[in-house]
């Protein structure tokens, strides 16, 4: 009798299954890493939105009347909203100013950024 060559259907059943298990996780991570990076532009675009309108106020040279106000951003075509509300504190010389960014994400509205600061009078 001549020994067989080759592999078994088993074998190259087996292989096909790891290779198949190997691929649908590299997916998953490059998934992952996909996400992340496009988060982390949402977060940097909402922080410049934060930050334009916290310099907007800083440069009316005077304090800000306490109450809520809402505006649209728009950075790199995509079309952020950002919430300001205006707090007083116990010292009346100074305010208390929340910035939240908000954005859409696949469809929802997900706060981007939350950013706080407060403004003295000039």
């Amino acid at each position: 009798m001549k020994a067989s060559r080759g592999f078994t259907l088993i074998e190259v059943l087996v292989a096909l299954a790891v290779i198949a298990i190997t691929l649908a996780a590299g997916l998953q991570a490059t998934g992952s890493l996909t996400r992340a990076a496009v988060r982390q532009s949402d977060q940097w675009l909402a922080q410049m939105c934060a930050e334009n309108e916290l310099t907007r106020l800083r440069l009316q040279r005077q304090l800000p009347g306490t109450g809520d106000s809402e505006m649209a951003c728009e950075q790199a075509g995509r079309l952020l909203r950002v919430r300001l509300a205006v707090l007083p504190t116990p010292n009346p010389n100074f305010r208390r100013i929340d910035a939240v960014v908000e954005g859409d994400v696949d469809g929802n509205t997900v706060r981007l950024l939350s950013l706080s600061t407060i403004m003295g009078r000039y």
